[in-house]
């Protein structure tokens, strides 16, 4: 519960409108795409970075935590109230206050949704590749504190190698410039990669510069099907391989395929085992050499089935497989608990098979599928809650497939970060001393832990680590 006193100094500084305190306004913001939820004491949606440093200032001097929160899409609890205290809504600030055609970049708050932004710059010959699947309502604070990825991210990177500059306020209020509008820039710390990434822990983003490209000409999408996980992965690598970098690999796995084509009866060969989605773009006729090219390398591989777009309608038509996985998952079970384990590459079938191992353990059904081209795999650990033991269960066969990808040399997140979630297993790829230095930064920038406490790293007898 928060003071009277400190409800009406929040009110005055962004407004009466713009501040929450009734229960069934404040539901909505305890929760996001995780199955957890918890209730703040107060919302408050402030317009700028001045009523936000506001906020934090009052913040230190009353010793309440505060939550920044963009469209509470994230999959690790990174934006839940754990601690109560005030979630601070940043959609407010929703516009993009320019686009430089002369020098591909482009200025915007972060309450911006991230597919506005694409649109908004291609219809101006522009690009920004970074495309999470949440694109049509996360926005672009809330990729840049997570740094978002994507299918796209194995040929044009993710959300930090687009940032050159943020406005942020800091924990305590001030309200910082980083980053540079220019692309060499060396004097002091890289602050701005630093935040990229840092679950709205070590400052709430109030505006963002973003590195632009040229719009591609064209793209050309190909639907492959292999008669084995080994032979889609030995795919990808041959295509890399031969100096052809597509925009997208996306790979679904046997039991992915069985979801879909139960539900959508899409003509999947009964011998399909994995499914590679491959998108080139560029020149036209560049990509057309590559599709035929990618089409004779991956051919002996284990291929039984070949399509090939010719136009934008076909091409929405072919990335329709990937688009019914989820939708397809609840038929397995009601609950899911989502993962984004990572691996090199051409360790994908290794986990897989893992995996496999790790689901006959545990007697759940596991469903994988994501980025081929980097090694990115969602792993869906499915499960009917209302049936005992299956969730405790679920845990364990998390921290078995997290250890598995450890053991590659992977990572246990490459795009939903830790957040909640995956706190408590952070000490499997972390060590003590990385740890150590982690918490130094944020206690340096944040001495009373006021901001996103208890996200991260486990906070143990310090200000509002519950």
């Amino acid at each position: 519960m928060l003071a009277l006193s400190i409800i009406e100094e929040l009110r005055a500084i962004v407004g009466p409108e713009n501040l929450a305190t009734e229960k069934q306004d404040l539901i909505c913001y305890g929760y996001d795409a995780t199955q957890m939820e918890f209730l703040p004491a107060a919302v408050v949606h402030p317009a700028n970075a001045e009523e936000t440093a506001a906020v934090l200032r009052l913040a230190n001097q009353r010793t309440f935590p505060v939550f920044p929160r963009g469209a509470g899409s994230g999959f690790t609890g990174g934006a839940l109230p754990k601690a109560g205290g005030v979630v601070l809504v940043t959609t407010r600030m929703n516009r993009i206050l320019r686009i430089d055609t002369e020098n591909l970049i482009a200025e915007v708050e972060p309450g911006v949704v991230t597919e506005d932004f694409q649109k908004a710059v291609e219809k101006l010959g522009l690009f920004y590749p970074p495309d999470p699947a949440s694109l049509k309502f996360s926005t672009l604070g809330g990729n840049v504190a997570e740094n978002a990825g994507g299918p796209r991210c194995v040929k044009y990177g993710v959300t930090k190698d687009f940032v050159m500059g943020l406005e942020l306020v800091l924990p305590t209020g001030e309200i910082i410039r980083t980053g540079t509008e220019t692309y060499k820039a060396v004097v002091g710390y890289d602050l701005t990669r630093l935040l990229c990434g840092s679950e709205g822990t070590l400052g709430v983003i109030t505006k963002i510069i973003f590195k632009l490209l040229p719009l591609p000409e064209a793209k050309k999408t190909m639907l492959t099907i292999f008669d084995s996980i080994d032979g889609a992965a030995r795919a990808v690598s041959t295509i890399i391989g031969a100096k052809i970098i597509p925009t997208t690999l996306e790979f679904m796995d046997y039991a992915t395929l069985q979801c879909v084509e139960k539900r959508f009866n899409l003509g999947i060969p009964p011998e399909g085992r994995a499914v590679l989605l491959i998108e080139v773009d560029g020149d036209r006729e560049l990509i057309e050499k590559q599709a035929a090219r990618i089409h004779d390398l991956i051919k002996p591989l284990g291929l039984v089935q070949f399509r090939a777009a010719k136009d934008d309608a076909e091409s929405e038509a072919l990335w329709k497989v990937r688009r019914l996985v989820s939708p397809s998952l609840r038929d397995v079970n009601p609950h899911k608990f989502n993962e984004d384990i990572v691996v090199p590459r051409s360790k994908v079938p290794v986990v897989i098979r893992q995996i496999e191992k790790i689901q006959q353990k545990y007697d759940i059904p596991i469903v994988n599928f994501g980025h081929a081209g980097d090694g990115n795999i969602h792993v869906n650990v499915m499960i009917n809650k209302e049936i005992p033991g299956q969730e405790e269960k679920a845990h364990e066969a998390i921290k078995e497939i997290f250890q598995a990808a450890l053991d590659l040399n992977g990572t246990m997140s490459g795009e939903h970060g830790v957040g909640l979630a995956k706190q408590p297993f952070i000490e499997m790829e972390l060590t003590p001393a990385q740890i150590r230095v982690m918490q130094g930064i944020k206690l340096a920038l944040d001495p009373n832990n006021i901001l996103n406490p208890g996200k991260i790293f486990p906070w143990k007898d310090t200000p509002h680590a519950a």
